[in-house]
């Protein structure tokens, strides 16, 4: 049981696998306490019910252009109690009117300030992005790196509906003999090769591939047809997100600051003898399926099932945060001191997204967001903006 439970991670988002964004030149941030499952947590634990005026830069962000993200939230939280009367209020409003729906939410919701264990509002903010990869629906020629499907042996145990305080957490293994064990790591998982026709496409760069995991989607554009198709995240194997930013900082191969998504590339190309060294010591392994893209403007669905917005959709961690709710955000720009202070949408989770006050950013689709998504890891406050029905403190 300790061994599976080794392996469990947090539902991860459909849009992206239980992971952390690499380590990228940081900004200082306060140091937070996990905060485990076995703990017992009150709201009152890590929100403090605040006023509009106190949330630094609330009345410069322009609302206008958080406002699809928020009625897109709407389409699924107005089937939960508490949210009815304010999507449906929503929906009456216009969405170019900037000074109506600043009253909008002043007028319908309570913002409450996020703490962590620890009672210090300071947490880290990630980023992360939709790539794009060249890709052939054939192994050949530059394309040599599988993107699979999920396997038929992998198993998933919702822990919640057999222990209510393991709510959330999911259990992934397979069968040996008759007992569940933990499944294969991505060591394992090279080395034993997955069965012939789970293949979904190849693609020319392996670290590319590696880092598709990690972002949980992305776009492949294939040779034959020149078509682009997205790859969802389909499943995981269970093992927790290990940065291999970390890794060669740990083993003096890079400096902290050097750690980002483009040092690494930059390393690997440099090291291609050590290339899998280096992808084997993160044991999370991400399966895909294949999504059309019918609207290429709109980014792929997170945990709340609807297509996250750039710049203005967040992944969070559901157990302190509502998941569709909306979460004004207090940091500054990737890699820099320039003030980022905008209201987000909760939209989606990570595995490696833990802890109240902690957030992952996402950027958009392209190499532009990719270059901001990998250099973000910034100190960040937020505050979780709820119905004043459904105020949770007092």
């Amino acid at each position: 049981m300790a061994l599976l439970l080794g392996a469990c991670v947090t539902p991860p988002r459909p849009s992206k696998p239980p992971t952390a964004t690499l380590p990228a030149p940081p900004t200082p941030s306060v140091p937070v306490k996990p905060v485990t499952k076995a703990e017992t947590i009150s709201p009152a634990d890590y929100l403090r019910v605040v006023s509009f005026d106190q949330l630094p830069g609330w009345g410069e962000d322009d609302l206008t252009k958080l406002w699809p993200a928020f009625l897109v939230s709407c389409d699924v939280m107005i089937r939960r109690t508490g949210w009815q009367e304010v999507c449906a209020d929503a929906q009456q409003l216009s969405a170019v009117d900037v000074a109506g729906l600043r009253n909008f939410f002043e007028s319908r919701f309570l913002p409450h300030q996020v703490r962590n264990a620890d009672s210090s509002v300071s947490g880290m903010v990630t980023g992360y992005y939709e790539p794009l990869l060249r890709g052939s629906r054939t192994r050949g020629g530059l394309f040599q790196t599988p993107l699979y499907r999920a396997p038929s042996d992998l198993l998933t145990v919702d822990l919640g509906s057999v222990y209510p305080e393991l709510k959330n957490m999911r259990l992934r293994g397979r069968l040996s003999g008759n007992k569940v064990v933990p499944y294969y790591t991505r060591a394992e998982l090279i080395q034993k090769g997955l069965a012939p026709g789970t293949e979904l496409v190849w693609v020319d760069n392996a670290v590319d591939a590696f880092f598709l995991q990690v972002q949980g989607s992305g776009r492949v554009t294939l040779e034959e047809s020149k078509e682009t198709i997205r790859m969802a995240y389909a499943d995981q194997n269970g093992h927790p997100y290990k940065s291999i930013g970390r890794y060669l900082v740990d083993r003096g191969e890079l400096k902290l600051e050097q750690a980002s998504m483009q040092g690494i590339k930059a390393w690997a190309a440099a090291n291609p003898h050590r290339l899998q060294e280096l992808l084997n010591a993160n044991p999370s392994f991400v399966f895909f399926k294949e999504e059309k893209i019918t609207d290429a403007g709109k980014g792929p669905r997170g945990a709340l099932g609807v297509p996250l917005t750039a710049q203005r959709s967040i992944a969070i961690d559901p157990q302190f945060i509502t998941l569709g709710a909306p979460v004004f955000l207090s940091t500054t720009r990737p890699n820099s001191d320039l003030p980022l202070r905008q209201l987000m949408m909760a939209q989606d989770t990570g595995g490696a997204i833990r802890n109240p006050v902690r957030a992952d950013f996402f950027w958009g689709f392209g190499d532009e967001a990719g270059e901001l998504a990998g250099k973000m890891k910034q100190a960040g406050q937020m505050w979780l903006l709820l119905p004043k029905a459904l105020s949770v403190v007092p």
